[in-house]
């Protein structure tokens, strides 16, 4: 097992790729602590992990304080904190006549301040560790979707915050900062958000090759599967990293032929 004796903090992990990694992160061997809004789901998550290998706490990552008491939660539960997962989001659609000054405030405290704020908080733990971060972005930090604004300007600036503190914190702390982007991925919220948008709850079984050459979309337990290299100690002396997590090449790649059906991706 690849975590083996290894303590995680997945934030956003009551549902979809953060319900996966911390899935996936027990059964590598390492303990964790699951994050979310919703405390049935929570509950839920940590119960089919089991309770001596999970411990959970619900909030709002913009709540002052949070980061710390996550940072806490890890210490007085399993003694330890080698990894950071900042996985939780906020996706929403807008765009440049759409987006106001609060909405924009508030899609970046919680997708760029808040996993920040818990590097911040954790870093005298992951320091003592020599333990890594593994930021979870979106493909649209590149430019993104014109209804995705807020969204990819946050999702920008995390990919910022990941180059920055990955060479930052290697060099004077011995901690690794890594992040993948995600392309379209079939979570919970996904299909409510489609399911809102007016189609049917089966629309994801049948899509356009240009966008599912596979004949799907990704999986969360697919990106749970390629985070699970970025915790461990076998990558070395890698930091500052950001890979894309997608069927095609999504920078440069020969754009569809019909480009009106592009659809919303995470």
């Amino acid at each position: 097992m690849r975590l083996q004796g290894k303590v995680a903090i997945v934030t956003g992990s009551t549902m979809g790729i953060g319900k996966a990694i911390a899935n996936r992160c027990v059964q590598e061997g390492a303990r964790v602590v699951v994050h979310g809004l919703e405390e049935e789901r929570g509950l839920e998550v940590v119960a089919s992990l089991g309770a001596d290998k999970a411990a959970l706490l619900v909030g709002d990552l913009s709540e002052p304080g949070l980061c710390q008491r996550l940072v806490d939660l890890a210490v007085e539960c399993f003694g330890r904190l080698d990894a950071v997962v900042n996985n939780a989001a906020i996706v929403a659609s807008s765009n440049i006549h759409t987006t106001d000054a609060a909405f924009l405030r508030r899609l970046l405290e919680v997708n760029t301040i808040a996993p920040f704020l818990l590097i911040q908080a954790a870093l005298p733990q992951l320091t003592a560790t020599h333990g890594s971060v593994l930021n979870i972005g979106s493909v649209n930090a590149y430019s993104g979707e014109p209804d995705l604004l807020a969204y990819s300007v946050s999702k920008g600036a995390l990919m910022t915050l990941t180059r920055n503190l990955g060479d930052t914190l290697f060099r004077e702390n011995g901690v690794r900062v890594n992040q993948i982007n995600p392309g379209w991925v079939l979570t919970e919220k996904e299909v409510q958000r489609k399911r809102a948008h007016g189609l049917p709850d089966d629309w994801y079984r049948d899509l356009p090759a240009a966008y599912a050459p596979a004949g799907r979309i990704l999986r969360p337990e697919e990106i749970a599967a390629a985070a699970i290299p970025w915790l461990e100690d076998e990558i070395g002396p890698v930091s500052g990293q950001v890979l894309e997590l997608e069927q095609y090449p999504f920078i440069g790649r020969n754009p569809p032929k019909d480009a009106s059906t592009i659809p919303t991706r995470k």
